[in-house]
């Protein structure tokens, strides 16, 4: 069955109906984890492109996923528990295991290769500050705003004392996800969409393939929580507050 896509659907909403999408927005360097709450003609007329075009590119993806009988994990039909859980064990642990190894690649390259190539300061410059953002960031998901999210659907309430709502925790991930999106865009737009010179060695190479990669995985991830968990969680913590 054809599903009509709405061209007025957020980007999150699209995405996360049908985690599949994800691999077309990509392709077409369209936000869908942070800038996910834009509507799809917004999104589209910020990178010059016709919304009937990308529903057509959807629309085929979908088909396609249809045919092979996937389209990845769906976060939406997890419980938030197991949500969360997956997020830690697959999007944090793969952070965690990524970080040293492109800390070390982007402080080499940048050493060996800055005079030739200016560029490389603002990435390492804008690694830093990504690094740095994601080490406080996950620790605060998993030791404030996570626990609060599986005692919510657990328990129908919450424990977190001054923080008030979920809804501030949230906020503050958010924000931060934005500050990581920043991070992430300049690190695309100083390397030429991830693209190495000519000259670059094989060091470099793979600090930019790292990059990549690492940039698909944080995609999928802030998706995962800005447009499926992060909403869930506050719909069911104002269900539960009208019922008491």
């Amino acid at each position: 069955m054809t599903i009509t896509i709405d061209p007025e659907a957020s980007i999150g909403q699209l995405v996360a109906a049908r985690p599949g999408r994800s691999r077309v927005f990509e392709s077409l360097q369209i936000d869908y984890c942070c800038g996910g709450k834009l509507p799809l003609t917004e999104a589209c007329a910020k990178r010059g492109l016709e919304p009937q075009d990308v529903i057509g590119l959807l629309e085929k993806s979908d088909s396609e996923a249809n045919q092979d009988g996937s389209d990845g994990i769906d976060p939406g039909a997890m419980s938030l528990t197991a949500l969360a859980d997956h997020i830690e064990q697959v999007h944090h642990a793969y952070v965690r295991a990524e970080l040293p190894r492109l800390d070390q690649m982007t402080d080499r390259v940048f050493r060996v290769h800055g005079e030739h190539e200016p560029r490389l300061a603002e990435i390492r410059r804008a690694f830093i500050a990504l690094r740095d953002e994601l080490t406080s960031h996950m620790f605060k998901e998993e030791q404030i705003l996570f626990p609060a999210i599986r005692q919510l659907e657990l328990e129908g309430s919450h424990s977190l004392g001054q923080c008030g709502s979920i809804s501030n925790p949230i906020q503050q991930m958010e924000h931060e996800h934005e500050n990581a999106g920043g991070a992430l865009e300049i690190l695309r737009r100083e390397s030429d969409d991830f693209q190495p010179p000519e000259w670059a060695c094989n060091t470099y190479r793979a600090m930019l393939d790292g990059l990549y990669e690492f940039e698909q995985d944080l995609h999928t991830h802030i998706h995962k929580e800005n447009n499926v968990l992060f909403p869930r969680a506050l719909e069911l913590e104002q269900s539960n507050s009208a019922t008491v």
